[in-house]
């Protein structure tokens, strides 16, 4: 697998190896070729924001630099959108440009397991600002290390790019609008990664209110991964075509807490073949902003 023209969202620790030449030593900086990947950590824990960048510190794949869910990854300045508001076009092309990233850049990016925090995030957005060449490293820091391969401390040097020519294709974002307009909808259009107990209402650790979008049909993104790992693409598609029934994938809305596993959700639609699904950034955080909203509880 390489990260070319025709590439699945997902690579293996070996290919990812043999991409930075682990077999010979080298340092991935200001000196690598346009085909050496940029490497982002997303390593980042609701419990303790501050673990990822410590974690970082500690050790990382040669070459990564850290990509920090609250500080790059969203902008929690903004009010009403959310526990993780998506930042501005602008804002996250220039901290592409910052890391070094150009449009021919081919970029992995892991987190500390699954992808779920929040590798997947950071790989939706860069589809979203147009850069296809993207991908989620599979079973994330774990299944690098369980492959024997090494860690550094060493912050590689970048040479910094002009802002990232592109912007956020707003025809792949869902709005808070369009959920209300559609909560009449036959059930399947709007999928939520939540947990199934967070899902019915029956506790809520993060939100100040308990429940789902009415409709809503619930998909915790835990099950489609398996030790660490995404479920293979016909066992992900035969649980997930289902749960849509005959909506097409381009009319399917994904959604969470805070549009952070929604986008795990959505890597596992796009391995399972059921492409073009959509996120809602604000997700159940921005849903129950405005109590007006309407809330279900139960199944």
């Amino acid at each position: 697998m390489t990260l070319s023209a025709n590439f699945t969202p997902l690579i293996d620790a070996a290919t990812l190896a043999a991409m930075l030449g682990q077999d010979k030593p080298r340092l991935l900086d200001a000196r690598a070729t346009a085909s050496a990947p940029r490497v982002l950590d997303a390593r980042f824990s609701l419990a303790d924001p501050q673990s990822g960048a410590a974690a970082y510190a500690q050790g990382h794949i040669e070459g990564a630099v850290h990509a920090d869910l609250n500080r790059d990854l969203a902008d929690l300045d903004k009010v009403g959108e959310g526990r993780h508001p998506l930042p501005d076009s602008d804002a996250f092309a220039a901290q592409l440009g910052r890391w070094g990233i150009r449009p021919d850049t081919p970029v992995v990016v892991y987190d500390a397991g699954d992808g779920s925090m929040a590798a997947a995030r950071a790989w939706w957005m860069l589809r979203l600002i147009g850069h296809t060449r993207a991908a989620v490293l599979d079973g994330g820091l774990a299944a690098w290390q369980a492959a024997g391969y090494p860690l550094t401390t060493e912050v590689p040097a970048l040479l910094e790019e002009q802002p990232y020519p592109g912007r956020f294709d707003r025809d792949q974002i869902a709005s808070v609008e369009e959920i209300s307009a559609r909560l009449k909808h036959a059930p399947g259009w709007l999928l939520d990664a939540r947990a199934g107990e967070r899902f019915r209402g029956e506790v809520e650790p993060l939100d100040p209110v308990a429940g789902h979008v009415p409709g809503a049909v619930n998909r915790p993104f835990a099950l489609n991964v398996h030790e660490g790992r995404l479920r293979p693409a016909a066992d992900l598609r035969a649980a997930l075509q289902p749960l849509i029934g005959t909506h097409d994938p381009q009319q399917v809305v994904l959604m969470c807490g805070s549009g952070v596993t929604a986008c795990h959700l959505l890597l596992a639609m796009e391995v399972a073949g059921l492409t073009g699904a959509r996120v809602y950034p604000g997700s159940w955080s921005g849903w129950v902003s405005d109590s007006s909203r309407p809330v279900a509880t139960g199944p």
